[in-house]
């Protein structure tokens, strides 16, 4: 088997039957959800995204792109602005994700010190 493909089959092998490992093999690591929040606040080109003053890796954030895309949480839609390149947006699958995003938000608020202030609460 090539190696592509063989990379491709482990990203698809479930480490366990749990929904939480699931989860959290698909959103748990540490770029993933804030990416959804970058999108689901109006970011959608690969530089609005790299822009972001939590300063993801653009390697990372290219694979944390096509994993979202392979798991359909997002979808890649030509730009709004009319250039070439293409923006991502949340597919109704990524928008289930925005209630999560504001609970841990909120969790983040209560427990974590910090301003106490919720970064936002997403809606779509």
């Amino acid at each position: 088997m090539k190696r592509a493909q063989a990379r491709l089959v482990k990203a698809h092998t479930r480490r366990s039957s749990c929904p939480l490992a699931f989860t959290l093999d698909v959103i748990g690591d540490r770029w993933t959800m804030l990416i959804i929040r970058d999108l689901a606040s109006g970011s959608a080109r690969f530089k609005d995204l790299a822009a972001s003053p939590k300063r993801i890796p653009t390697n990372i954030l290219s694979n944390r792109l096509k994993r979202l895309m392979r798991e359909q949480i997002i979808i890649q839609v030509p730009s709004k602005a009319g250039s070439k390149r293409a923006a991502y947006q949340l597919t109704p699958k990524g928008d289930t994700l925005l209630p999560v995003l504001n609970a841990l938000d909120e969790w983040g608020v209560r427990w974590g010190g910090g301003d106490n202030q919720p970064a936002m609460v997403l809606t779509r």
